[in-house]
């Protein structure tokens, strides 16, 4: 779908301070600030001219409203044009623009804050989730809820996931059951968020990056006003006591049906609490479509082990994540899941998809490992260049 220069323009605002700090305002709130392929474009152009610029000396990302950060890629507009073409150009460039852009922010030379105030969920966890410092109010929403409309959980989700609790099993979790995580001590935990401060400092935090000396180490400043602002979470994480029910249902050797069974022994623990939050993740797997929690499961295995035996394996580096998902995601947007997916959840909302195939018992492995195939064009991957690692 093209959209008017005028209202990404609108939807994507930059600006730079005296000072060196420049801002990226996300402001399309009543789509939840969900992105779009031009606004993702014009992002990374902004990030693209600071980087070589002098006199920017960081970046600040936030949004003009309260309620949310970025709810994620605009997947209505994607799965309308796939409807009415099923070789619709705008799947690679959809997928393509954020995949180079997460690449890029991943990489950036510069310091990158970014305000996760609100809902900050798929695509918004991209721009955010790899960057070098993320804010976490009482307000963040965290989610990674993509199965649901049989996509994957994309964004280089697997990259941070393969780092949190349990090898990485935590991450699993919250991506295969789309899982919201709605506390700051559970976003840092998760290693989500680096710092926790209150919506209502806010304000006067961006004042003082706003009016910081950036210019001789802006890292070092950054840093230091953050840990000026931030507080300690009035609660303990409440996945940490769960780890171990976590670790043994969403261990990166499990299949997704030995997950299920591994839930359903859990969901009749003697542990209250083992069995609420068992009870609650077959719930989640329940809304995902099988063949999307059999590619997760496959995915986020891998690049678990790619990051425990990081020589010379491609998906231990961010860059190699992006590439492998980008096959991923111009395949499975392209399924009938997606679509149907899109319909059920955002559309008609009658939360009653129909996949294609209805079961876990009903997927082939062989169409899974398929879909992972590079594609017979070379041309057709993701474009991105290595970065050699120092």
């Amino acid at each position: 779908m093209a959209v008017a220069s005028s209202s990404v323009q609108e939807w994507v605002k930059s600006s730079v301070i005296a000072n060196g700090l420049a801002i990226v305002t996300l402001d399309r709130p009543k789509a939840l600030n969900a992105m779009n392929a031009d606004m993702t474009a014009l992002y990374k152009k902004f990030l693209d001219e600071w980087s070589g610029n002098n006199k920017v000396h960081a970046v600040l990302v936030e949004s003009s409203s309260a309620r949310a950060f970025s709810a994620g890629m605009d997947v209505k507009g994607v799965a309308a044009a796939v409807q009415e073409d099923l070789h619709t150009p705008l799947v690679p460039k959809a997928f393509g623009n954020e995949y180079k852009l997460i690449c890029a922010i991943a990489r950036y030379p510069k310091p990158y804050v970014v305000f996760m105030d609100g809902i900050t969920m798929g695509f918004g966890i991209g721009l955010s989730g790899h960057g070098r410092f993320r804010v976490v109010t009482e307000r963040t929403v965290l989610a990674m809820p993509e199965n649901g409309i049989g996509l994957f959980p994309d964004v280089g989700f697997a990259h941070i996931a393969a780092t949190t609790p349990g090898h990485g099993s935590v991450g699993t979790y919250m991506a295969m059951t789309g899982a919201k995580i709605t506390t700051p001590a559970d976003a840092l935990y998760l290693g989500l968020g680096t710092h926790y401060i209150p919506s209502t400092k806010l304000e006067s935090l961006k004042l003082a990056l706003l009016h910081g000396d950036l210019s001789s180490n802006a890292f070092h400043a950054i840093e230091t006003l953050l840990d000026t602002y931030k507080v300690e979470p009035e609660t303990e994480p409440l996945l940490k006591p769960l780890l171990p029910a976590i670790t043994a249902c969403f261990g990166a050797n499990l299949s997704v049906a030995d997950t299920i069974e591994a839930l359903k022994q859990h969901q009749v623990s003697d542990d209250s609490a083992v069995a609420s939050w068992a009870k609650g993740a077959l719930a989640g797997l329940a809304k995902g479509a099988p063949f999307s929690l059999c590619i997760t499961k496959h995915h986020f295995a891998a690049v678990v082990a790619a990051r425990a035996n990081a020589d010379n394996d491609d998906l231990s580096q961010i860059e190699g994540v992006m590439r492998t998902e980008f096959r991923l995601g111009v395949r499975t947007s392209t399924r009938p899941d997606f679509i149907e997916g899109v319909r059920a959840v955002l559309i008609d909302k009658d939360q009653k998809p129909k996949w294609q195939p209805g079961s876990i018992e009903d997927i082939d492995t062989g169409d899974v490992k398929a879909v992972f195939a590079p594609f017979e064009t070379p041309a057709d991957e993701l474009m991105i260049p290595d970065t050699v690692v120092l």
